[in-house]
């Protein structure tokens, strides 16, 4: 990369092949979704259980999020990046070749390892990688990722597992793995380690006004989506009585309002942020109460499924909207208890929601799912602080926000 150029474009080849990192290990984290009854059933479990390899991911990514900056301190972080996706490839290889279920949820974990230490790197990466004018739009390229991994990941993982097998679906991903291993080694250039803050800075975020009242709101809106997103495979079979073929359409459309809902975030959040924050959790909550009285009507169900995939775009664009404008001194801290909250909701979600499922049903699923919405848009109203606008500096002037040293 040439030196002089890359400070006015930026390595964008490596911010897409970031993006394409985030899409892999969001897609492997949700494949059990769509693969949650032949997985059981190959397995020997229940689906409730079948659900708790997501719960793995989860717990093991809450760790990471918090300690991989701390323990991967002065290593530079091309090594780092390439070493997650490494972690993405074996977690891949084991669940697809193991018949144990001990050897799975291990898998599991270290996908967990590389998904929550990614993550809470990912928006100091990209922000080295490109001039600061160009940070928001960089973000956007990788937030991107998520929502495409949203398409693909329930979907796809459902219509391939009725061609190749549960099993072939994750030798697939593997695959995939492989192919971004490949494209960061061509183009990240190197990243060197700057963070030099205490091991416990992450939390001295939570001593600010308003921020523990952000993190429930933040934890009640993803621990609800989680808990029914983990399980919308038995509640398709179960409520409206959809075949394979109908639940991979819908849940395409899910992930498709999904994009569609993230790419017009950006419209929302250009008004009142708290506002945005609250009326969309409570917008959940109007769709779930719609599935529990008439989710057994097929047609009913789709819509509800589309609308909760497109409201459901704008809220982790908003809350990180929300990092940005709030704790732009200390984003890498704050982004790293953010990734942890968000983990800690989807390990609730997941294990709450496979023990209603095994208990009661997806519609109890539902009723649970609807009450942690309120709970977030309260939250949000009574006690969540938002800045009216974005500061004008995000970087500590003695270290510019750009430190990719081939951007430089």
């Amino acid at each position: 990369m040439n030196p002089s150029s890359s400070q006015t474009t930026g390595a964008w080849g490596a911010v897409l092949s970031i993006t394409a990192c985030v899409a892999g290990l969001i897609t492997v984290e949700f494949l059990p979704a769509g693969l949650l009854t032949p997985m059981a059933e190959g397995l020997q479990i229940s689906q409730g259980m079948a659900g708790q390899t997501l719960t793995a991911t989860a717990f093991a990514a809450i760790f990471a999020s918090l300690f991989a900056s701390r323990a991967t301190r002065g290593v530079d972080r091309r090594k780092v990046i390439l070493g997650y996706s490494l972690l993405l490839i074996l977690s891949c290889l084991m669940t697809a070749l193991t018949t144990r279920f001990a050897v799975l949820l291990v898998g599991r974990v270290l996908l967990g390892l590389a998904l929550g230490g990614f993550w809470a790197m990912a928006a100091a990466i990209t922000m080295q990688l490109v001039p600061a004018k160009d940070v928001p739009k960089a973000l956007s390229i990788v937030f991107g990722g998520v929502s495409v991994a949203l398409v693909l990941a329930a979907p796809a993982g459902s219509f391939l597992g009725e061609i190749v097998g549960w099993r072939g679906v994750f030798l697939l991903a593997a695959g995939l793995g492989l192919a971004c291993l490949i494209w960061q080694a061509l183009v990240l250039p190197r990243l060197p380690s700057r963070e030099h803050r205490p091991a416990l800075a992450a939390f001295l975020v939570l001593k600010r006004a308003g921020v523990p009242a952000a993190m429930l709101a933040i934890f009640a809106v993803f621990a609800g989506q989680f808990a029914f997103f983990t399980y919308l495979r038995p509640f398709f079979e179960a409520v409206p009585h959809f075949d394979v073929q109908q639940i991979s359409a819908v849940l395409l459309l899910f992930g498709v309002a999904n994009f569609v809902g993230t790419s017009l975030s950006s419209f929302f959040l250009k008004g009142e942020l708290k506002t945005t924050l609250a009326f969309a959790p409570l917008l959940l909550v109007v769709c779930a109460a719609v599935l529990i009285t008439a989710g057994h009507l097929p047609l009913v169900t789709t819509l509800v499924v589309a609308s909760w995939g497109m409201v459901l775009g704008v809220v982790p664009v908003g809350w990180s909207t929300w990092v940005a404008r709030s704790l732009a001194d200390d984003a890498e801290s704050a982004g790293g208890v953010q990734v942890a909250v968000i983990q800690v909701a989807n390990t609730f979600g997941a294990a709450f929601g496979g023990y209603l499922l095994d208990a009661n049903g997806p519609q109890a699923i539902l009723m649970a799912s609807a009450i942690l919405f309120a709970l977030s848009a309260i939250t949000v109203l009574a006690a969540v602080r938002v800045r009216s606008s974005a500061p004008e500096s995000t970087g500590d002037k003695k270290q510019p926000l750009n430190t990719c040293e081939a951007c430089t």
